[in-house]
């Protein structure tokens, strides 16, 4: 499978070649057309990455930080909590601070989390971003 342009810069990912047309598949709906062959140009990205892009960039963001279950569940922990001291989430959970601190990396990174002080500690809050997208993965 390969990725592919079209003449007015949409992505598709390419599912067969013919002659005169190539039967194509838009990532962001599933749905499946045909589109004649010299209006369609090959890219050089990961049909994978491709196929990524049909998920929004929120959710794409939130899965990729949460590189397993603890992760995800400090990430909901946070939406149903609030703001949290690293005191607190060092006290609360069963990571270890270098652990703790490479997933708070990950959701800052991501858009996430935010920095702020709690009780006069350092601490984070979850963002907008944050809630929309747990409140997607739970609908």
């Amino acid at each position: 499978m390969q990725s592919v342009r079209d003449a007015d810069g949409t992505r598709y990912l390419l599912v067969k070649r013919s002659s005169e047309s190539s039967l194509v598949r838009d990532p962001a709906t599933g749905e499946e057309r045909h589109l004649p062959n010299d209006r369609l140009q090959t890219e050089g990205e990961s049909p994978l990455s491709a196929a990524a892009t049909g998920v929004s960039n929120d959710v794409r963001r939130a899965v990729l930080a949460c590189r397993d279950e603890r992760a995800l569940g400090l990430l909901v922990e946070f939406v149903d909590r609030g703001p949290l001291s690293v005191r607190t989430l060092l006290d609360s959970y069963d990571l270890c601070e270098s652990d703790l601190h490479g997933v708070l990396a990950e959701f800052r990174a991501a858009g996430l989390l935010a920095e702020t002080t709690v009780a006069g500690e350092r601490g984070y809050e979850p963002t907008d971003e944050a809630v929309t997208v747990v409140d997607r993965f739970r609908a």
